[in-house]
């Protein structure tokens, strides 16, 4: 399951991060967004969602959503 079908307020682990884009996956590591890493979504958008990583909240695109897998 990707981030666009989370439910809002729940925490899950990040299974993969699934793109082929290097600078994308380095952008996301400096996030805290990893394998492993809890993230919770805190409400989703028109054209994405703000989740919660770490100590930080984030606006990510729907792209962007898609491409980071959560256990269910």
């Amino acid at each position: 399951m990707n981030l666009t079908q989370a439910v809002e307020g729940t925490e899950y682990i990040i299974d993969s991060i699934e793109t082929d884009d290097e600078d994308l996956d380095a952008f996301l590591f400096s996030l805290g967004c990893y394998p492993g890493e809890p993230i919770t979504v805190i409400s989703h958008l028109k054209g994405g969602c703000v989740v919660s990583i770490k100590d930080g909240r984030y606006n990510i695109d729907n792209e962007l959503a898609e491409a980071i897998i959560v256990n269910a």
